[in-house]
Order: C-alpha cells, then sequence, then structure tokens
C-alpha cells in the first residue's frame, strides 16, 4: 500500500534525509573514536556510537522507502470543507462532548495530539463534509458512532513535524 502523501511532506522528508546524511560524518568519527579506545567489550561508547549509526541509517532508508513508494496527493477542498492542514470540531452526539481533530497525511499523525490521518476511520468520514453536517463514522463489523461537523478552520499552529515510525 502507497502511503498519500503531499509535495510538502515529501520536500520535509527530503530535507531531514539531508540533515541526517550530514551528520553521519560526525557519528562515523563518532565510532572511529570508540573503537580507537581499545577493549570493545567494555566499551559503552563504541556500542553507544554504533547504536546512533544504525538508527540514523535506518531512519534514512525509511525516509526513502516512504518518498520512493508515495502516492502524491492534492488537497482540492473549498474553505467550507474539511480538507487536509483543516482543524475540525466535532460533536459527539452519544458522548455529549466536543472534540477537536486535525487532517493530515500518515506521515504527520500524532493521535495524542488528536492530529489524525486522512486514512483513518474517522479522517475518511469527514473529508468533504460541511459544517452542520452529521457523518457516521464506520468502525467495521456493523459498529460506529455518528459526529456533527460543528467548525472547521485552517490549521494556524507550528509545523507538524514527522512522526518517527
Amino acid at each position: 500500500m502507497h502511503d498519500r502523501l503531499t509535495r510538502s511532506d515529501i520536500e520535509k522528508m527530503q530535507k531531514e534525509i539531508n540533515e541526517r546524511r550530514e551528520a553521519q560524518t560526525a557519528i562515523l568519527d563518532a565510532v572511529r573514536e570508540a573503537r580507537a579506545q581499545g577493549d570493545l567489550s567494555e566499551n559503552f561508547e563504541y556500542y553507544a556510537a554504533k547504536r546512533e549509526k544504525s538508527k540514523n541509517e535506518s531512519r534514512i532508508r525509511y525516509l526513502e522507502n516512504m518518498i520512493k513508494t508515495a502516492q502524491i496527493i492534492e488537497d482540492h477542498s473549498s474553505s467550507d470543507e474539511v480538507g487536509l492542514n483543516d482543524v475540525v470540531t466535532l460533536y459527539i452526539p452519544d458522548d455529549d462532548e466536543e472534540m477537536e481533530v486535525t487532517l493530515v497525511t500518515t506521515i504527520l499523525v500524532n493521535a495524542m495530539e488528536n492530529i489524525i490521518s486522512i486514512e483513518s476511520p474517522l479522517g475518511r468520514a469527514i473529508r468533504g463534509h460541511k459544517v452542520g453536517e452529521t457523518v457516521f463514522i464506520d468502525l467495521g463489523e456493523g459498529r460506529g458512532y455518528d459526529a456533527q461537523i460543528r467548525a472547521i478552520r485552517p490549521y494556524e499552529g507550528a509545523e507538524i513535524p514527522i512522526q518517527e515510525y
């Protein structure tokens, strides 16, 4: 399955790859320096440097693979419809509660901050709908709940970072 990402997402990932490649020299120097200290069996610095090198290389491969397999999308929603990078206020009648979610691509998801994917059940249900509409969030197997869209506004906070794995 291909991740559906925007050109901006790709640019953020490429920027991180470039930064990590620049950091590789310093990481390799740390590995060489730690190795030169002698006995590797009890050399914490060596193992920490190797772990950092491996983590950095793994992240580069992950981001390169995401870019290679990404399906580029654009948001064509109008200003009165739920679209990418919109903050949506929802009313959940079953709980008699309101909640705010921000709709993003999969690489930017942060559930702890209510930053949800357009691929999630909630994201799929609300995308393209307008204020006042009630949508059914299908959780599969005949389960789900209704949510009423109360407000839509563009996200204006700090740049949403690419999430780790």
